[in-house]
């Protein structure tokens, strides 16, 4: 009987080396900016997942289109096993799991919330003693398994509209909802004549002058995408956050990624832009592996993205949860980190002056940090 526990978590922690070796798999091949795009849009369009389980879920799909078990090389809507049956629609036969990460969580308790050594961790039925809160928090993974709607048939998903754009068009009111934004963070937004103007930018944040200006005389799509990419600077960059001392590549690459995902929330075509290389910037910041730089660059995306989004009032796509399936969403805040007050100046890809531009376009296709 003892060794059925030990047998279960053997298998279990095997399960998760297997996952990790997936997952870095599937990172290393995230080296181009043709790639990270496309694993960003994939993450905006599955933004109901972390992002370590969108790509993992992006590279198993990848593999069972290869063997010919799916018709389409990505994946539309994932699900548990009882959760597809709950629509109506069943894992066909000879079908495999896509395995991922699912959270493990405890219950905490605790009579002061405010000291961090103060809580315990609660058993199984127990409750919290008189006085005290309760919380519950993660303190692990474990396996677990979905299915692409692809490899399920029964009662049809109903599709919902998806916003439709014409070339150089931007998102029904997303210009106006990323200004709000900004200004809500302290900036003004200021459009500029041409290239010009900026330095050669399309777009730059003024830390000093607490002011974003973007290019007028581009098409509204590319005014959005520069608009969202300051944006991206605004939450993530500002002077005094510890996390814009990195490389000067990475900075570029998390502000680009931010109107990548913004805009395939919105159904916003982003093909004719790219990125600039993941892998010369990665690979240049100290001590660190460039699969991990770009792992950790994906999630602080994610994140910055995922709270950018839920607060915007226009229309976008689903989220990867099939409709008619609930899944717990953050609740919509109007409250965004705020960014810091200038100082210091002198950090990774700020310019002296306390600007941060983005390089002009060439040849209708922007690029960021090259």
């Amino acid at each position: 009987m003892s060794e059925q526990p030990t047998q279960s978590r053997s298998n279990r922690d095997a399960k998760l080396d297997e996952l990790h070796g997936r997952l870095t798999g599937a990172v290393e091949q995230l080296v181009s900016g043709e790639d990270w795009q496309q694993a960003m849009a994939f993450a905006a369009r599955f933004r109901s997942r972390s992002f370590n389980n969108t790509l993992l879920i992006f590279a198993q799909h990848q593999d069972a289109y290869e063997k010919g078990l799916v018709d389409e090389p990505s994946p539309s809507y994932v699900a548990g096993y009882r959760q597809w049956q709950q629509l109506g629609r069943q894992v066909q036969k000879g079908q495999p799991g896509y395995m991922i990460y699912a959270p493990v969580t405890a219950r905490f308790a605790t009579s002061d919330p405010a000291d961090p050594g103060a809580w315990r961790r609660l058993d199984r039925g127990e409750k919290p003693r008189a006085g005290e809160v309760a919380r519950s928090r993660m303190v692990g993974a474990k396996p677990a398994y979905v299915w692409d709607a692809a490899q399920t048939a029964g009662d049809p998903i109903p599709e919902p509209p998806a916003p439709q754009l014409l070339k150089g068009q931007a998102p029904a009111g997303l210009h106006a909802e990323l200004s709000r934004l900004i200004r809500e963070q302290g900036f003004t937004v200021v459009g500029a004549g041409s290239a010009a103007e900026l330095g050669g930018a399309n777009g730059i944040t003024d830390y000093t002058a607490r002011q974003i200006a973007v290019r007028s005389d581009m098409d509204p799509a590319a005014q959005v995408k520069t608009l969202a990419h300051e944006l991206g600077h605004v939450l993530m960059h500002g002077p005094n956050q510890q996390e814009a001392r990195g490389h000067r590549g990475v900075v570029e690459v998390e502000a680009e990624s931010v109107p990548l995902m913004i805009g395939a929330a919105h159904g916003m075509d982003t093909s004719e832009y790219t990125i600039p290389y993941v892998s010369t910037w990665a690979a240049q910041v100290k001590d660190q592996e460039p699969a991990e730089v770009v792992k950790a660059t994906g999630e602080r995306v994610r994140q910055t993205a995922l709270s950018v989004l839920a607060q915007l009032d226009s229309p976008q796509v689903t989220d990867g949860t099939p409709p008619g399936l609930e899944r717990h969403q953050p609740q919509r805040s109007r409250a965004v980190r705020q960014s810091p007050e200038p100082k210091d100046m002198q950090r990774a890809g700020m310019e002296p002056d306390g600007v941060r531009r983005e390089p002009v376009a060439s040849g209708g296709v922007e690029r960021s940090g090259l």
